[in-house]
């Protein structure tokens, strides 16, 4: 039963969203591994005191990574769930969604450059 109210409403979409993320953390390898990537470039912030510029770009990357991996995860599981046999159609799906990832991650590392290369090489 749907719930209209404001409040218990968005706390009961906060607890799906929580649900959803803690599964997506407990359940898929890729998402464990960038969540551990963040997690160290967390701590590197913290040892090299990063400005908070680069503290607020290293989380807007974190966070795009983590979250299009979530969709990109979620678009694979649709997928699977439609059509379980390899289908060129889902194969062609499942690759932009993956892409999407790419730049995400591509985009991140670019960051992480922009903010650690001169703390270890300048």
């Amino acid at each position: 039963m749907k719930d209209n109210r404001f409040i218990s409403g968005r706390i009961k979409s906060f607890t799906y969203a929580f649900k959803g993320a803690c599964k997506l953390i407990a359940t898929e390898h890729s998402i464990m591994v960038q969540a551990s990537i963040g997690v160290l470039v967390t701590i590197a912030g913290f040892y090299f005191e990063i400005s908070v510029t680069e503290w607020l770009f290293q989380t807007m990357a974190i966070g795009m990574v983590l979250s299009i991996e979530g969709l990109n995860t979620a678009v694979e599981k649709i997928a699977d769930f439609i059509h379980p046999q390899y289908h060129e159609k889902i194969g062609f799906i499942k690759d932009i969604a993956a892409g999407a990832v790419f730049f995400a991650a591509l985009c991140a590392v670019i960051v992480g450059i922009i903010i650690y290369y001169p703390k270890f090489f300048c």
